[in-house]
């Protein structure tokens, strides 16, 4: 991978033979790719947890039970209690990072009291923790195979089931995951 390669606004889909238990089966929005490191949220990693209990703690108010419902996601083993939102670009909230013009990122309570009383983006999915690499770490994993990578499409973060984005990522590369072997060597 050449070092210029920026992978923001991709997916990192783990290969079917890695066996870091934070990233088996995972496959990761880059939210931003610079030369000092890239940043990501796991999008297929629902917890046993929804937004009802999430707001229940912050003590705010929920407008519908479909919000309620809506699970959180495990977005990766850094800063696992720090909430962060993947959403449609419709609005700019107290801090929120752009990432094209249609997947925005935001880590401020207004957008979570918005979604809770019926006013925030027309699709979102809420995470605890992020995926974190140092600067050259990403480009040694993915030159080791331990990821696919591909340009990311925002109907597979929000439309799909959670259970389907592994391999609905990867089918955007034209690659069937079952049909890797898991074990090096064999067919």
């Amino acid at each position: 991978m050449r070092p210029e390669t920026n992978l923001t606004n991709h997916f990192l889909i783990a290969m079917p033979r890695l066996e870091d238990p934070n990233f088996f089966h995972t496959v990761t929005y880059i939210c931003e790719h610079t030369t000092d490191g890239a940043m990501g949220i796991v999008i297929n990693r629902p917890m046993d947890l929804h937004l009802a209990d999430i707001f229940e703690q912050l003590e705010i108010t929920i407008s519908t039970a479909k919000i309620a419902e809506q699970p959180v996601y495990i977005g990766g083993p850094v800063q696992s209690d720090r909430g962060f939102v993947l959403h449609d670009t419709n609005t700019d909230w107290a801090s929120t990072l752009k990432i094209t013009p249609e997947i925005s990122v935001t880590t401020s309570l207004d957008i979570l009291e918005a979604i809770a009383a019926g006013k925030g983006p027309q699709r979102s999915l809420v995470a605890l923790g992020y995926a974190g690499w140092g600067a050259g770490q990403l480009e040694s994993e993915l030159s080791q195979n331990a990821w696919l990578s591909g340009p990311a499409e925002s109907e597979i973060i929000f439309n799909r089931a959670s259970e389907e984005r592994w391999q609905a990522a990867a089918d955007l590369l034209g690659i069937d995951l079952n049909l890797l072997s898991g074990d090096t060597g064999h067919a």
